[in-house]
């Protein structure tokens, strides 16, 4: 065989390149560039500008600097950022562990109208926030709820106050509205991920005289940190992008006294203005910049430390 019929075969032995991979995902990348890559880079080339007399001033880093620093804005951002680690905390330490519980209680084999419990506790994610929001505050309302009424009938009225109209209580009431509304995805989420397991490291599990709940502390839990850990990266993003049932329970000023403000709050009253107060966009930019880096920061952490040493627990 000659050196051309080598080099032939070679040729022929190569992979066609596929355009129609091209073709297929050029729409859904130009609707994405469009939506998503552009808005974000116009906002962070924002956040480096400040109008100055009607004309846009190259300022650098000076607009972080007063977020930071100035009293102006210094109080109300460092407020929010607080108000948003205490409310992803409070998802990670209630939510998710419920989450898995539930999870855990549903894929028990003999629980009968299992499927009717999932479906129940999965609906209220389906709902409008601007419907739980609306019917927790008229649960919550001391005039007209039916939160005093209910606490009265087991006796236990004394426990009741205005959660939602307490500084000290208002931030953790919402955080608890949130948990009982998004608690159906990391419940289905955990749900599917236990289904997932082989049934034969179940049977091998039960040989050695592993079963109930030891089974599942011993067994199941190791293999479903990958399906954890995702969960837990998707509610520091979403909780770190909240805004929607804050705005509808406690309105854009996020009250009593800020006590319930987030990033999201903060970014929305910064950038559009409310009420007396003019809009900025350079400081709004600068502030969505921010929860950028915060959530960016987040995402690689996760995917560069835990996400690699739990590939050992997946099959």
């Amino acid at each position: 065989m000659s050196l051309d019929d080598i080099s032939s075969d070679q040729r022929s032995s190569r992979r066609p390149f596929r355009w129609h991979i091209i073709v297929f995902m050029l729409p859904a990348f130009l609707v994405y560039t469009a939506v998503m890559i552009i808005p974000l880079g116009g906002t962070l080339w924002l956040s480096f500008f400040r109008d100055i007399d009607g004309q846009r001033v190259f300022v650098g880093l000076d607009n972080f600097r007063a977020l930071f620093l100035e009293d102006r804005w210094s109080a109300s951002f460092w407020n929010a950022l607080v108000n948003n680690i205490i409310f992803f905390v409070i998802h990670m330490l209630v939510q998710n562990p419920i989450g898995v519980a539930l999870a855990a209680l549903l894929s028990l084999p003999k629980l009968r109208f299992s499927a009717f419990y999932r479906t129940a506790i999965f609906l209220p994610t389906l709902l409008s926030f601007v419907i739980v929001g609306f019917i927790w505050k008229l649960i919550l309302s001391p005039l007209w709820g039916i939160a005093p009424t209910l606490l009265d009938a087991v006796h236990l009225k004394f426990l009741f106050a205005p959660w939602l109209g307490r500084p000290n209580s208002a931030l953790i009431a919402v955080s608890l509205i949130s948990v009982w509304q998004y608690v159906g995805i990391p419940m289905m989420l955990i749900y599917a991920a236990l289904l997932n397991i082989p049934d034969e490291v179940i049977e091998a599990a039960e040989m050695d005289g592993i079963t109930g709940w030891s089974q599942f502390w011993k067994i199941k839990l190791p293999l479903i940190l990958p399906a954890i850990g995702i969960i837990s990266i998707l509610t520091f993003v979403g909780n770190f992008n909240a805004f929607d049932l804050i705005y509808t329970v406690q309105g854009a000023l996020a009250g009593p006294d800020g006590s319930t403000d987030i990033l999201g709050t903060l970014l929305y009253r910064t950038f559009f203005g409310f009420q007396l107060q003019l809009g900025d966009r350079s400081m709004g930019a600068a502030i969505a910049t921010v929860m950028f880096l915060i959530i960016l920061a987040g995402v690689s952490f996760y995917l560069f430390t835990i996400q690699r040493r739990m590939r050992r627990y997946q099959f």
